[in-house]
This record gives C-alpha cells, sequence and structure tokens, in this order.
C-alpha cells in the first residue's frame, strides 16, 4: 500500500470516519496535508501534519487569536497535536485563486478583495505585542539568505562575486531599514488568495500557523503582488490605496503620506519576492516539488517593476542584470 494511502487510513481511522469516505483535499508547500471526509450529507477536513517535521499547536493558538478578531476560520473539532492531526470545519473547496482563475466578473472581484481588506484590517487592529513571536532582523536576514543560498547558487548554479555581495549587501541594509521602521502588528505571512476561500460575506482563512509580530505592509503587499496570478500595477496600487484609508481608519499606524506606505510596501515586496524565489527553488531542490519554480519569471517581473519605481533599488536592478534575470 503506498505511504500515502496509508497514511489517509490512518487519518480516517483517527477521526472516526468509517462510514465516508476520504479523498485528498489539498496539499501545500509544506509536508501538511489535507483530506476531505464526506458522508454525502456532512463534510469535515482532517489535516495530517506529520509531527516530526509539523507543529499543530501554533495553528490551535493562531486560530484562536484570528476568531476572537473576529476572522473566519476553519472551527477545530478535535485535536491529536502528537499524532499530528487536527479535524477541522470544512470551509468550501474553492479558493479566491481557484475563483479568480475560473474567471469572475468586476464586481465580484470587488467583493472579494473588498471582504479581503475588511478582514486584514481587523485581525491587524487586534494586534498586541508579546503574543506571536517577533518578525525581527533575524528573521528577515534569514528569508533574504534564501536567494543567494537557494536561488543562485542551487537552482542558477553561480556565486556571487564581490561587486554582486556588495549590491547584495546594500540592498538588504536599505530593506530591513525600511521594514524595521514600521508599525508592527500581527502579520499572516502568506495572506494570499491561495489561502482565502471563497464564501458569502468575508473570506475563510487558511495557512496562518506562521504567524508573527511585524511590519503592517507585509500582508496586505502579498494580497496583491500574488505567487500565483498578475494585476495590472495600477490596479494593485489602487487596492493598496484603499486598505490604507481603511486601515488608518480603524486606528492602524500608518504613514499619513500613502506615497510612503506605498515605499514601504514596494519595498516589503522586494523582500518577499527575493524570499519566495529562494523557497521555490528549496522547494524544488529538498523537497522534489519542481513546479513552483514555474511562477519565478512572475516574482522577477515584480522586481524589476520596483527597480523602475524606485532609485533605492538600484543595486537590486544591477544585480538582476549581471544574474540576467
Amino acid at each position: 500500500m503506498p505511504a500515502a494511502v496509508a497514511e489517509a487510513h490512518q487519518a480516517q481511522g483517527w477521526a472516526q470516519a468509517g462510514a465516508g469516505e476520504l479523498q485528498p483535499a489539498s496539499a501545500d508547500a509544506s509536508f501538511r496535508r489535507y483530506f476531505r471526509w464526506s458522508d454525502g450529507a456532512h463534510s469535515l477536513i482532517i489535516m495530517d501534519a506529520p509531527p516530526e517535521q509539523e507543529d499543530v499547536r501554533p495553528f490551535i493558538r493562531i486560530a484562536g487569536l484570528l476568531a476572537a478578531a473576529g476572522v473566519k476560520t476553519p472551527a477545530i473539532l478535535a485535536a491529536d497535536p502528537d499524532q499530528g492531526f487536527l479535524l477541522l470545519e470544512d470551509l468550501g473547496a474553492r479558493t479566491y485563486l481557484q475563483s479568480i482563475q475560473a474567471g469572475v466578473s468586476e464586481a465580484e472581484l470587488e467583493r472579494l478583495f473588498a471582504g479581503a481588506i475588511s478582514t486584514l484590517v481587523r485581525w491587524q487592529a487586534s494586534s498586541r505585542p508579546g503574543e506571536l513571536p517577533d518578525y525581527d532582523e533575524a528573521v528577515l536576514r534569514r528569508e533574504l539568505g534564501l536567494f543567494p543560498d537557494w536561488f543562485v547558487g542551487r537552482h542558477l548554479q553561480r556565486e556571487l562575486t564581490a561587486g554582486q555581495l556588495a549590491d547584495w549587501d546594500v540592498l538588504c541594509d536599505t530593506l530591513l531599514a525600511s521594514h524595521l521602521a514600521e508599525n508592527r502588528v500581527f502579520v499572516h505571512r502568506d495572506y494570499m488568495p491561495r489561502n482565502l476561500m471563497t464564501a458569502p460575506g468575508e473570506p475563510g482563512v487558511l495557512d496562518f500557523q506562521d504567524a508573527l509580530y511585524g511590519p503592517a505592509s507585509y500582508d496586505i503587499t502579498s494580497l496583491f503582488a500574488d505567487a500565483f496570478f498578475n494585476l495590472p500595477l495600477a490596479e494593485r496600487e489602487n487596492w493598496v490605496r484603499r486598505y490604507w484609508e481603511q486601515a488608518r481608519a480603524a486606528g492602524i499606524a500608518l504613514p499619513e503620506r500613502f506615497e510612503e506606505f506605498l515605499g514601504q510596501s514596494r519595498l516589503m515586496g522586494v523582500q518577499r519576492h527575493l524570499k519566495v524565489l529562494g523557497i521555490f527553488a528549496r522547494i524544488r531542490y529538498r523537497d522534489g516539488k519542481p513546479h513552483y519554480l514555474d511562477d519565478a519569471p512572475r516574482f522577477v517581473q515584480y522586481l524589476r517593476d520596483a527597480c523602475d519605481q524606485d532609485q533605492r533599488l538600484a543595486p537590486l536592478g544591477r544585480l538582476l542584470d549581471s544574474l540576467e534575470l
């Protein structure tokens, strides 16, 4: 029996779901997998997180913080953290990304993103220090290091020259100075259409177990500079402005000038895009999931767009040129 099938049967037995059927629901870039159990009348989700690689306790804790903020998340119906199993409410089978890729009207896209912004503002407004680990300089630098280590070193099979390293150091210092000067809030860290479930009203929010306490621009930047689909630059900026207006009205401390916040978001996006390029390369070469790198050109274009708009990113432009990206 293949290992995946054996684990599915184990999950089915753990959930006492013998009378129903168990089907794969989704898998992500981590070691977690999800199964949908259904008996025809009811449907539940089983999270299978191998304990030696994933700890479900942060998921349980952060789900409580999100629920307390009024964010729609899957209710946890049963848990066995030692085995890495959670029995979750089923929030449906269609993500924002799937809805967008299937083709939605302009009015429906407006509804989806307006709901995502309202949810994000509510989550951020509930922020308080001491609840989540800090998204501090050490974490940010470690994430940036994924780009030279995995994307350049492993994927491109190149080593940065002295000149490239000098540009890289200046770039990292520029990014970190901006990120660390921002107001700090709860940060989902993957607040993007793939992790938002299409629903009446506001979205269901998934994949929040890695949340930290960090820069306010991070999640809104993730939402509109997505890994798996593109919005035109002007449209992205219009949505970021709508978030900025709504967040300030809710009392979240953001810059008074939108252009300043947009600059913060742009630099935050550069950090995230470089990190994701490194992560996608690592997923390919370490974890054997090559398809994630298919989206690398999208991230390179995001980086190019940012360079065109901000002279502070001249070192990044030179680096991209010299790496022929």
